[in-house]
C-alpha cells in the first residue's frame, strides 16, 4: 500500500463529495461503463455496487479499465485542480511577467491557498515557479550564444546584478562562468513534467536533471571542475538523441533508453546505477531488494544514498525504487513526478494490442 486509504464506503462519500484530498491518491473504476475516475471527476456519480476503488492508475489498467475523457486520471493530479491550471496557463502566456501576490489576488485567488497546493503539487510556491520561469525564458537563448545582457532583458530583470546573482543561485554559477566551445554543454530539453538540464560532451550524457531540483547547482559545480572549466552552453549529439527518446517515452512508444551514459560518481555508485537500469520499466523494487540483487545484502544504506546522488533522472530510473513497506520514498524531481513516472510505465505493460495512449 502507498497510502493508508479508508474503507471503501469511506471512499464513495470522499467521490460523492468530489474531495480534493484524495486526488492522485485514489480512483474509481466504474464497471458500468468500464471507465476509471479520480474522485472530484465532474461527471454523474456511479451507483455504490459499481464502484471498485484502486490505489494507483497502473492498478485500474490492469483491471481492465480504461481512463475517462472528462477527468484524464491519467494526467499529473495538478491538472486536475481549476487554480492550478489557471496559473499555469497565466505563466505559459506571459513566461517574462513579474508575479507577486497581488497579481495572484487580482485573479481572484487566494494567496495562501494557492502557496500550499503548488507546494503540494510541485514541491514549489507558484510565485518561486514564476521566478524560475522567468529565469529561464532570458537564459533560453544563451545556447545559441545570445549575449547575458540580451538574457538578462528578456527575462526582466532591470539589474544585471540581480540577474546574475538569480541565475547563479539556479545554475550553480553566474552565466559569466560558462565557457565557449566547452568540451561539457548544457541545454534545456522540454517535456510532460517539466523542464530538464541536459549536459552533455561529444560522445556521452553526464546529467540529466529536472531544472529546479536542489541538487542541480551542486552537480554543475561538480562537471564544472571534472571538465576544468570546460563547461558551456549548446548540445551534442547525446542530447538531442536523449530529447528524441524522452518523448518517445511519454509517449509510451519506447521505454529504452539508448543514450550514451556517464554519470559522474564513485565505482560503487555507478554499480547501483547499473543495477537501477536493470529493473524493467513498470516494475519497482527496494533498497534492500537492489542491494541484494547487487550481492550486497548488508550495503542497503550505501545503495540508498547512491540511489539519491543519480545525476541522469529517468534514464537512470532511480524512481523504481519505494520504501521497503511500498510507500514512496523521497525523490529529487519531486514525489508528484515520481508517482508519475511510476503510474506510465506500469502502462508499458498493459497486455493490448494498439497503441498506448495517456492523457497528460
Amino acid at each position: 500500500m502507498m497510502f493508508d486509504l479508508p474503507d471503501e464506503n469511506a471512499l464513495y462519500a470522499a467521490l460523492i463529495n468530489r474531495d480534493a484530498d484524495f486526488d492522485g491518491r485514489a480512483y474509481v473504476g466504474v464497471t458500468s461503463t468500464g471507465v476509471f475516475c479520480r474522485l472530484t471527476c465532474p461527471a454523474r456519480k456511479p451507483k455504490r455496487e459499481n464502484c471498485r476503488f484502486f490505489e494507483t492508475v497502473a492498478a485500474c489498467v490492469e483491471a481492465g479499465f480504461r481512463p475517462c475523457k472528462r477527468c484524464h486520471p491519467t494526467g499529473t493530479a495538478a491538472e486536475a485542480d481549476p487554480m492550478i491550471v489557471q496559473l499555469m496557463q497565466a505563466l505559459q502566456a506571459d513566461p517574462a511577467r513579474r508575479w507577486g501576490e497581488a497579481e495572484v489576488q487580482a485573479l481572484g485567488l487566494d494567496p495562501s491557498t494557492v502557496r500550499r497546493s503548488f507546494k503540494r503539487h510541485f514541491g514549489m510556491t507558484f510565485l518561486e515557479l514564476a521566478r524560475l520561469t522567468r529565469l529561464r525564458t532570458g537564459a533560453a537563448g544563451l545556447p545559441g550564444g545570445a549575449r547575458v545582457i540580451d538574457a538578462q532583458l528578456e527575462a526582466g530583470y532591470d539589474s544585471p546584478a540581480a540577474f546574475r546573482s538569480a541565475f547563479a543561485r539556479w545554475m550553480g554559477m553566474p552565466p559569466g562562468r560558462f565557457a565557449k566551445d566547452a568540451l561539457l554543454r548544457a541545454d534545456w530539453i522540454d517535456t510532460k513534467l517539466g523542464v530538464m538540464i541536459a549536459v552533455s560532451d561529444a560522445h556521452a550524457l553526464h546529467l540529466l536533471e529536472f531544472a529546479e531540483r536542489r541538487a542541480l547547482p551542486g552537480e554543475l559545480k561538480k562537471l564544472y571542475t571534472m571538465s576544468k572549466g570546460s563547461l558551456g552552453f549548446g548540445r551534442f549529439a547525446p542530447t538531442d538523441q536523449i530529447e528524441t527518446e524522452l518523448e518517445a517515452f511519454f509517449d509510451l512508444r519506447c521505454a529504452r533508453f539508448e543514450t550514451p551514459l556517464a554519470p559522474l560518481g564513485t565505482p560503487f555508485s555507478q554499480q547501483v546505477w547499473q543495477a537501477l537500469r536493470e529493473i524493467p520499466a513498470g516494475q519497482t523494487s527496494s533498497y534492500s531488494d537492489l542491494a541484494r540483487a547487487m550481492g550486497r545484502p548488508d550495503a542497503t544504506r550505501a545503495v540508498a544514498r547512491a540511489n539519491g546522488a543519480n545525476p541522469i533522472a529517468i534514464a537512470i530510473p532511480c524512481h523504481r525504487i519505494l520504501g521497503a513497506d511500498g510507500a514512496l520514498t523521497g525523490y529529487g524531481g519531486g514525489l508528484w513526478r515520481k508517482q508519475a513516472l511510476i503510474d506510465l510505465e506500469r502502462q508499458f505493460g498493459a497486455d493490448t494490442p494498439q497503441k498506448r495512449t495517456i492523457q497528460w
